[in-house]
């Protein structure tokens, strides 16, 4: 079978380094919308959708393999012989297996609050309110938001699922997500490190100040494959460090670029 090509949205700007973005679980590339912009004022920027997200092709499985490799066939179909990789979160994986399983592509590697590590599920409350959503039965978007009400409690949780709410045609709504994929394979995203290896190049990890995604003890752990990495916190953020703190996140990140 012909390998698919993920879905992204690009901003041009030939003879730089181009930067490929991965957004985290269910999430999609407009989250990185107003941030990508920014970045492109300096250097090509692809913002891309993971598979299973956004407008990319839906599969049976997801892991972090099948993901590296959807990294290195997109790099491929554009011609692209060095990157510069960036991921949040579940993305924050996906390019950290990149960069060990094919560094010859990576020039640089950008990591957004997440370690290598396992994680102990704790995404099982959102896929119980997003599984209990019938599009056979929604009429209105409106009425997607209540029911994912009556489990989150976090208002900007759920705007970040609605994002995800689209018409298929005039008369019915469904996510833009492959849920069926998404929570049969959550665990094994969840609960598995990242492939043992080692990346040589210039690293950076960035963490929000008010998020226990990466623990002091993780750093050991992350030098062991990461040996040039570099950790900064960001003030006033939590996992949505970008979305929380966009000007600090986009000063640290410009930092890294321009002298690493």
């Amino acid at each position: 079978m012909e390998n698919q090509i993920l879905h992204s949205k690009i901003f041009a700007k030939p003879g730089t380094i181009p930067i490929l973005i991965f957004h985290g679980l269910f999430g999609m590339l407009d989250n990185w919308g107003t941030l990508g912009k920014k970045f492109s004022e300096n250097q090509e920027v692809h913002l891309i959708d993971l598979r299973n997200h956004g407008k990319s092709f839906h599969t049976v499985s997801m892991n972090y393999t099948e993901m590296s490799e959807d990294i290195v066939n997109y790099m491929k179909h554009y011609s692209i012989e060095k990157a510069i990789l960036l991921g949040h979160s579940l993305g924050g994986k996906a390019v950290m297996e990149c960069a060990i399983k094919h560094s010859d592509l990576v020039e640089k590697l950008l990591v957004v609050d997440i370690a290598p590590k396992a994680y102990p599920p704790h995404h099982q409350e959102i896929i119980k309110a997003l599984k209990s959503v019938d599009f056979s039965k929604i009429k209105e978007r409106k009425e997607v938001e209540n029911i994912l009400s009556q489990y989150i409690h976090e208002t900007e949780v759920i705007q970040f699922l609605m994002k995800n709410v689209y018409r298929t045609d005039k008369n019915h709504f469904d996510f833009r997500f492959n849920l069926n994929t998404l929570s049969k394979d959550y665990n094994q995203l969840i609960n598995k490190p990242i492939s043992f290896g080692k990346y040589e190049g210039p690293t950076l990890f960035i963490s929000g100040e008010k998020s226990n995604y990466i623990l002091p003890e993780d750093e050991f752990y992350i030098r062991q494959q990461f040996p040039k990495e570099k950790l900064v916190i960001v003030s006033k953020a939590s996992h949505w460090v970008q979305a929380d703190n966009p000007n600090e996140f986009f000063d640290v990140v410009n930092d890294f670029l321009l002298n690493s």
